[in-house]
């Protein structure tokens, strides 16, 4: 196979700010007639029916929805993402594997490829990119390629630091290569923040402008959303929670880390989170750990930022995150914190997949969403402060 592909890359074109607008109103509401759509954006009847109309020309929205009654009137139709409406590729650079996505405007996995290996090694890494892209591409046609709107990295930072293995990482722009290679843009974000933007973009649950979001895989990571926007701080390292040291001088993700739990179990879990096979005692000790000093990261940042919400996902079985979760929600509860209110804790709602979809939405984010990198208004709906939640049913997904 060639070490290129052969498919150039086309840009669709800028989309204007009321265009992203409204494309991201339907994004996280659903389908959405145009008269709802004039009533949360405050443009007239006429400059919505004008912008959605471009927008179904483009192939961006699908008018063929099921029509609504309204309290008077004629029916409404809602206006609904095209699925094919574009397509977004997504690499995640794992401890273990890397994993390619294409995903389409709806958030959905079209095809995935996925590589596993004993560590990361760049070189492996592009060669495995490049081919799988090839693979992918090939088996699209003309008019899907044309709405390929690049490529998206979701890495962890600092990839030396894992250990003299990882030393060849150092220095290189993996981003550049392959963007060189494959002759497409191509955006690069941590791993854990890339999570938290998926979350943000393609979960099913509703969020708060601020939360705190936890990541835990191989190791641990997470983001911080402030006033609806994912910050990245001024090194683009905010959120880097696993490295927030705990009481005993270690750092989170000494502790609450996938690689811990293999550890005690002395072997490694399969890739496939269904074939998950613990032993309770070792889960439990595992559990008590990982939420003590989660709880502990958690709190710092609550009494900081006053944050109403903490979201916990990551690269394990659900029934496995959500006993995290209620595991914190006791620790937490348990610890001293006057003059701090809690937050509610939740499950993530996309689990492995989190960090290769945040990945494909890099390139989303940039020509579909408005705000800037994994930001965006508020939903219609709005919502209530989430600590309003009994602390009974904090542990919910």
């Amino acid at each position: 196979m060639s070490s290129t592909t052969s498919v150039a890359w086309t840009p669709q074109g800028a989309r204007s700010q009321n265009e992203r607008l409204i494309l991201w109103l339907i994004r996280r509401n659903g389908p959405m007639p145009r008269a709802a759509l004039a009533q949360a954006t405050g443009l007239s009847a006429q400059a919505v029916t004008n912008i959605t109309r471009e927008l179904i020309a483009a192939g961006l929205l699908d008018a063929g929805g099921e029509r609504q009654r309204g309290k008077v009137g004629q029916p409404l139709r809602p206006l609904a993402l095209a699925p094919d409406g574009a397509l977004f590729l997504g690499l995640k650079v794992g401890r273990r594997m890397a994993e390619l996505v294409l995903v389409d405007f709806l958030g959905q996995i079209r095809q995935m490829r996925s590589q596993p290996y004993p560590f990361p090694d760049p070189d492996r890494t592009r060669d495995f990119t490049v081919a799988a892209t090839a693979e992918i591409l090939a088996g699209l046609t003309d008019e899907q390629r044309a709405r390929l709107s690049g490529m998206g990295m979701a890495t962890p930072y600092y990839l030396w630091d894992w250990g003299h293995e990882m030393e060849p990482w150092r220095g290189r722009d993996l981003r550049l290569e392959l963007s060189e290679r494959l002759a497409m843009p191509v955006w690069l974000e941590n791993d854990g923040s890339c999570a938290c933007g998926a979350e943000m973009i393609f979960g099913t649950a509703e969020l708060p402008e601020n939360f705190l979001y936890f990541y835990i895989a191989h190791f641990a990571g997470g983001g911080v959303v402030l006033d609806g926007r994912l910050r990245h701080g001024p090194t683009r390292n905010a959120g880097a929670l696993g490295s927030y040291p705990v009481p005993d001088g270690r750092q989170v993700l000494d502790v609450a880390s996938v690689s811990v739990l293999e550890s005690a179990l002395g072997r490694p879990l399969p890739l496939d989170d269904s074939a998950w096979d613990l032993s309770p005692a070792i889960l439990q000790e595992w559990l008590d750990k990982s939420a003590t000093v989660l709880s502990h990261a958690a709190l710092g940042a609550v009494a900081v930022l006053d944050l109403p919400l903490v979201v916990i996902d990551g690269a394990m079985p659900p029934a496995l995150r959500d006993a995290l979760v209620a595991t914190m929600a006791v620790k937490m509860a348990a610890t001293r914190h006057h003059g701090i209110t809690l937050p509610v804790l939740r499950a993530g709602t996309l689990g492995r997949r989190a960090r290769a979809l945040g990945a494909a939405a890099l390139p989303l984010d940039e020509e579909f969403l408005p705000g800037g990198t994994f930001s965006a208004p508020r939903p219609v709906r709005g919502g209530h402060d989430p600590r309003e939640t009994p602390m009974h049913s904090r542990g919910a997904s």
